[in-house]
């Protein structure tokens, strides 16, 4: 796993930053017989849960499998969409270091980066649950990927090396080789930052726009992607003060506005949005809602689908943040603040409907579910927590 010194050093800091005492508690995930169900049909995957199908839907977790307590590949589950309980179905192996899950606009394909210091992004063939090949992102520590909604280019962060790659999806859901690699190397890294630590790479709402998060430097990239050849050109950069640490940005549904979580200053921000430019422009920091004596890294930001509310995952507070959205997107209002039930909550993720959320906790290797409340903004813890090994993604489909 490795320490590391420059950028190496930084990597390892956030890879087990979330790792403490609890982590040796891990209990593995339970096996029942019965793996879960398979995706469901093309264009089906974000229907409500009234259109007929009540029965368990499929969960995915992510883990480190080459950290104490890990697990050994991506957990396999399945989950109640009424209830929220979670029921687990072993593990597929084979993927190494799994931190970040995506699922193809299809359903028939799932996405992980393997964050290692030889990076790479992994597909899995759904049905069957065959590893269809692993590419390499050139770059060190991968920790996000996305699918473009056209289907065609699969897109990753390293987090490491500061690093945005692009690689082409086949027909099978299979990856061929990288057709870009973009290192970001300005403007400076911000105090203690050491270098550039490209967080997130995703489309924004227009569709023509690709977002590169980069907590190192302080910035937000805005490329724009080449359908055909799968390259990139850099058309500008949106800068937060020095030391925020960007780490995730969540559009709202109008597509004009985005919430942008920032680790290292612990605060969130409102973004405007051109979508003609694919520009952001970055407003005033605002609070998390993590009060006491305690050190927070706030993670990610949800948004509800009626646009009416934002969810935060805060780790160290370990607490959800609700926030009223207002103005068209342009305000966040704190609410307050829901213990998450878990420590050190790293990702959160709606279920399709948006009826469930789902944290994954890294220290205590745990994956906790709420009932939202999208017309109220509020939420309600959904049965007990589940035991998954350095929980550290959850990806309900």
């Amino acid at each position: 796993m490795g320490t590391g010194t420059g950028t190496g050093g930084r990597w390892s800091r956030r890879r087990f930053i979330g790792m403490g005492a609890g982590a040796a508690a891990v209990v593995a995930v339970p096996s029942p017989a019965a793996p879960p169900p398979g995706p469901a049909p093309a264009g089906a995957r974000r229907s409500a849960p009234d259109d007929g199908s009540s029965g368990p839907r499929p969960l995915y977790l992510g883990t480190y499998t080459s950290a104490p307590g890990g697990g050994t590949g991506i957990g396999l589950a399945s989950y109640d969409p009424e209830s929220g309980r979670i029921t687990g179905a072993g593990t597929l192996t084979g993927v190494p270091d799994p931190s970040y899950l995506a699922v193809h606009p299809d359903g028939r394909t799932l996405y992980a980066v393997d964050e290692r210091q030889d990076g790479g992004v992994t597909a899995v063939r759904l049905d069957d649950r065959r590893v269809l090949g692993t590419r390499s992102t050139g770059g060190a520590g991968p920790c996000h990927l996305s699918v473009h909604p056209s289907g065609r280019w699969l897109l990753s962060a390293n987090y490491g090396s500061g690093s945005v790659a692009v690689h082409p999806i086949g027909a099978s859901g299979a990856l061929g080789e990288r057709t870009d690699l973009v290192t970001h190397t300005s403007p400076g890294p911000g105090p203690g930052q050491e270098g550039p630590h490209a967080h997130q790479f995703r489309t924004a709402p227009d569709g023509r726009h690709l977002l590169a998060v980069d907590l190192g430097t302080d910035t937000v990239h805005t490329y724009r992607l080449d359908a055909t050849r799968g390259t990139l050109t850099e058309v500008g950069q949106a800068h937060t003060r020095p030391g925020a640490g960007p780490r995730h940005l969540t559009f709202h549904p109008g597509g004009r506005h985005a919430y942008l979580a920032n680790e290292v200053d612990d605060t969130v921000v409102v973004c405007a949005y051109d979508p003609a430019t694919g520009l952001l422009t970055v407003g005033e920091p605002q609070s998390t809602g993590a009060t006491g004596d305690v050190t927070n890294y706030p993670a990610q930001v949800l948004v509800t689908a009626n646009g009416r509310y934002a969810f935060l995952a805060n780790r160290g507070h370990n607490s959800l943040a609700r926030y009223a959205i207002e103005a068209d997107g342009a305000r966040l209002r704190l609410l307050g603040t829901v213990p998450v039930r878990g420590d050190f909550p790293r990702q959160i993720a709606f279920s399709p409907d948006g009826r469930l959320l789902f944290a994954a906790n890294q220290r205590s290797g745990t994956v906790t579910v709420f009932h939202v409340d999208a017309e109220r903004g509020e939420l309600r813890p959904a049965g007990e927590p589940f035991a998954s090994p350095v929980a550290v993604c959850a990806l309900p489909l």
